[in-house]
């Protein structure tokens, strides 16, 4: 009888258990609401959300580490790679070194993290007259 590769199976959520500590994957899925004009910032009141560290789901998205706009401003990582797939949305990532882009949509980011540099990882709302939905899936 031939042994299955598959290990374990989960239910997909924010954050995927992992068997090995070097690895660390998440997902996340967010119904953002309309964008508040052309400042790419939810038209909705952000009461009752931990600005800063908001990873609630409230009314089906969070604004995790960002003020204004949703995402993971500037933070620093040391030494590993990155992997990040947009299946929908945007995200404009940029360094400390100047380098800056958007992307989405089925696109693939691979990214090594070095000493010194930090990054950011925001996902600006580009529709101010519908739901900007994101999903994305990240591995460390």
């Amino acid at each position: 009888m031939p042994v299955s590769a598959i290990r374990q199976v989960v239910p997909l959520g924010a954050q995927w258990p992992g068997v090995d500590p070097f690895l660390f994957a998440v997902h996340h899925r967010d119904e953002f609401p309309a964008a508040e004009g052309e400042t790419m910032r939810p038209a909705a009141f952000l009461e009752g959300r931990s600005i800063g560290g908001d990873f609630s789901g409230k009314d089906g998205w969070s604004m995790y580490h960002g003020s204004e706009v949703p995402g993971f401003p500037q933070h620093p990582h040391r030494g590993f790679e990155t992997v990040t797939v947009v299946l929908d949305g945007v995200v404009d990532h940029s360094d400390s070194l100047g380098a800056a882009a958007r992307f989405g949509h089925g696109d693939t980011q691979w990214l090594t993290a070095g000493a010194g540099i930090s990054h950011s990882e925001m996902f600006p709302l580009l529709d101010p007259d519908a739901t900007n939905t994101m999903e994305l899936f990240q591995i460390w």
